[in-house]
Order: structure tokens, then sequence, then C-alpha cells
């Protein structure tokens, strides 16, 4: 399976990303710049964290409307795994490919730490290798993390069980629900505002992310093979 990390101007997780992935799948992924349309060799696409656009207007905002955004919207509809982490959550959101948006933080802060998250679901092909209600300890980093989302769509999130993980101690930014990640209704593109890209190696303080990237990394080869 070829997977691609897009790389949007002001993106800085990008490398973690790509690294990550080297280091858990041993294969080597394509940084792809934000001008390529065409996605359709790809069976997952990562969209990293960073500032895309320096958040200018609003974090995403402006990324949403990139080239690459034609190949993202493309793989979500044939079902192909799309995973959005901090500011590609956020560029998911101002796309439309997962339902919400993304307020400030409530106390106004940048927030850097390890939290911790629980699995909701593990039947998604992000959540595989985990076991239900498990706690995870992964890295934050945003100020720009406060889900919102009226409470029609909270309702319909929790009824179709999207929302895939909550921070499970004090919520860091006031997110509704203590929503940390959710997916879209046919299950296939994620959005998460934790970092499982920096928890693959114990030196960096836990590897909990790890799981998440072999789950992705068997599923998308599952799907390949269909």
């Amino acid at each position: 399976m070829r997977v691609a990390v897009v790389q949007f101007p002001g993106s800085n997780c990008d490398m973690d990303t790509v690294m990550a992935l080297r280091d858990v799948t041993g294969a080597e992924p394509d940084l792809v710049w934000h001008g390529r349309r065409d996605l359709s060799d790809y069976g997952a696409i990562f969209l990293p964290g960073g500032f895309s656009y320096g958040d200018y207007l609003r974090a995403g905002a402006i990324a949403r409307f990139a080239e690459a955004m034609d190949g993202v919207r493309k793989a979500a509809e044939d079902g192909r795994l799309v995973i959005g982490i901090c500011n590609g959550f956020q560029i998911l959101l101002e796309a439309g490919l997962l339902p919400g948006a993304m307020l400030h933080n409530d106390h106004l802060q940048f927030r850097c730490a390890i939290v911790p998250v629980r699995v909701e679901r593990t039947d998604t092909p992000f959540t595989s290798k985990y076991a239900p209600g498990q706690v995870l300890r992964l890295p934050i980093a945003h100020g720009e993390g406060n889900y919102y989302a009226d409470d029609e769509t909270l309702e319909a999130l929790e009824r179709n069980r999207q929302v895939v993980f909550r921070y499970a101690g004090e919520n860091p930014n006031g997110s509704r629900h203590d929503i940390a990640g959710i997916v879209n209704e046919a299950g296939n593109v994620l959005g998460m505002m934790p970092h499982p890209e920096r928890a693959v190696h114990r030196l960096l303080g836990s590897e909990d992310g790890r799981a998440m990237i072999e789950a992705i990394w068997q599923a998308g080869r599952e799907r390949q093979l269909v």
C-alpha cells in the first residue's frame, strides 16, 4: 500500500508523520505537495499537524481550498483511508468531510502536554488493535482544539457511534462531550487532535500511537486487496 502525507505551507508535523510511518511499518510514505490534485495511487492519506497557511482566518480555513483536497475528497468517497491529525482534523472540518467546527481552547492558552485519551470504538480501521475503553497517553499541541457542534449534530454523532476518542482526564480544551477524535458515517475518515505519530517511541514519553499506525497499515492493505 502506498501512503501519502500531504504538505501544506505551514505544516510542521509532516516529517514526524513520515518518520513514524517509516519506523512502524518499514514502508516509505510519499510527501505530497498541496498542489497535487490526483491522489488515486494512495490507499491512505494523512493530513498532518501544523499551522497551514499560518492559520489565517481560521485554522484550516485556507487549506480546504488546496488542490490536494480534491484528491482527499475523492479518496474519502472511494472508501480509502483519510487521517487528519490536529491541523489535519481542522482542515477536514473546514472542508466538510467531518461535522462540527474547532474553536479556540476555552482557557485561550496553547496547550502542549501528554494527556489520557480513551478509545471509544475498536471496530474501525484506525483502532482495531486497541482494547475497548483502553486509555492511551498521547501528546496534544494546539490552541484551537475545542471541538464544537450543535446539540443535533452531537446527538447524531453519539447515535451513530462516530466518537472514536475522548479525553479521559481533565478536558484540556473545552471540547463538547470531551471529544478528541471522530469519524465520518462511513468510518473511513478520521479526525483527531492528539498526535499518535508523536507517540511511537518510549524515549518520547509514550508508544501508544504505534498500534494505530499498525491498524491503519493493515486495514489499508486489506482494502486494496478487496
